[in-house]
């Protein structure tokens, strides 16, 4: 396995003063460095040591987001007044709920 295919990501901390290397298939898990680049290597090592370990321990390693199948489709309950709310705002931008929904998930408008 290929411990670059995994979803990293680099954020500053204000309370630490360093970057945090961080990880999405493992959460738990993060390092720190002086430099956005020493983080991003130091948690990409502190996996690839981890998945090491994981596998000599007979472990199950997460697969990364990146080689996993999404079908696109996922279900959300809510409150029937918000599905009405969201119903007529769709309506009024001549737009399918569905559309309407997919908008704001990205933070756009309908």
């Amino acid at each position: 396995m290929n411990v670059k295919q995994y979803a990293y990501r680099v954020i500053w901390s204000e309370e630490d003063q360093e970057y945090i290397g961080l990880c999405a298939e493992f959460p738990s898990l993060s390092w720190l460095a002086g430099d956005q680049e020493g983080a991003l290597h130091g948690i990409v090592a502190l996996i690839k040591d981890t998945v090491a370990d994981m596998k000599a321990g007979g472990e199950s390693v997460p697969e990364p987001f990146a080689l996993q199948k999404y079908s696109g489709k996922f279900m959300i309950r809510t409150t029937p007044e918000l599905h009405r709310h969201l119903a007529m705002q769709a309506a009024e931008a001549g737009v399918s709920l569905n559309r309407l929904v997919n908008s704001r998930l990205i933070g756009g408008r309908a």
